[in-house]
């Protein structure tokens, strides 16, 4: 049997309070190849965040060094970088526009200076050594990394998404035994349905049984909106 993955993509709105409803969404595929996330983003519009991205990656291979080598020179980058993150943590849960005005007032000077910090550690440290190399995939993913600062409603890094996600990966074994493409398939809709869920506080289990109930006594396709998790009361 192929290999069987899920590609996910997720709308992480609660993270900057935006008013839309939150969701996210596991797309079966039968294989790893590059062309199911094509079709999967047909059409699609809006801003993608993936690994590779993110000033959580670059923070990652500081670290290594750090850990590896005890250097001042990576010690003094994860310093810089946590500053970034300070100012992240105290923003996370508003509104797209203040966290763009925070940004654009007192992270971008900071990620200027942690440039030309980068710039002038590249000219004085080997490219070849262990370090240079780090150095250098920071640079290569700078212009990612600066995205945040024009957009409130970008994360800084993918952690929000690598949370929601760990599950899923931590279970990908069980998905060689999904059955055929339709269990996969079906698997990628429940996995989407909980993960919903708890993106909108709401419990999984009590929503699949009123929901599940609901659809079994005749609730009405043409209002299927009023079974959307975001829409479900935990109290009722």
């Amino acid at each position: 049997m192929a290999s069987q993955t899920i590609n996910r993509i997720a709308q992480l709105n609660d993270a900057w309070h935006d008013v839309r409803s939150p969701g996210v969404v596991f797309c079966y595929a039968d294989g790893r190849g590059g062309k199911h996330a094509q079709d999967f983003l047909t059409d699609f519009s809006g801003t993608l965040q993936v690994d590779g991205y993110t000033g959580y990656n670059a923070r990652r291979k500081l670290k290594e060094v750090h850990d590896r080598d005890g250097s001042p020179i990576a010690a003094e980058g994860l310093k810089q970088i946590a500053a970034l993150y300070r100012i992240e943590t105290e923003i996370r849960g508003t509104r797209a526009a203040n966290r763009l005005a925070v940004r654009r007032a007192r992270t971008k000077p900071l990620i200027q200076a942690f440039e030309v910090w980068l710039a002038t550690m590249r000219g004085r440290i080997s490219r070849k050594s262990r370090l240079g190399e780090k150095l250098s995939y920071i640079a290569k993913h700078m212009d990612g990394l600066k995205l945040f600062l024009d957009d409130g409603t970008i994360e800084m890094d993918s952690n929000i998404i690598e949370r929601a996600i760990r599950p899923i990966a931590l279970n990908r074994k069980n998905a060689l035994f999904a059955g055929h493409d339709e269990g996969g398939r079906t698997w990628g809709r429940i996995a989407s349905l909980i993960e919903t869920c708890k993106l909108n506080g709401v419990e999984p289990y009590a929503y699949l049984k009123a929901t599940l109930e609901a659809i079994a006594n005749g609730h009405p396709a043409s209002r299927i909106d009023e079974l959307m998790p975001w829409n479900f009361d935990n109290a009722s």
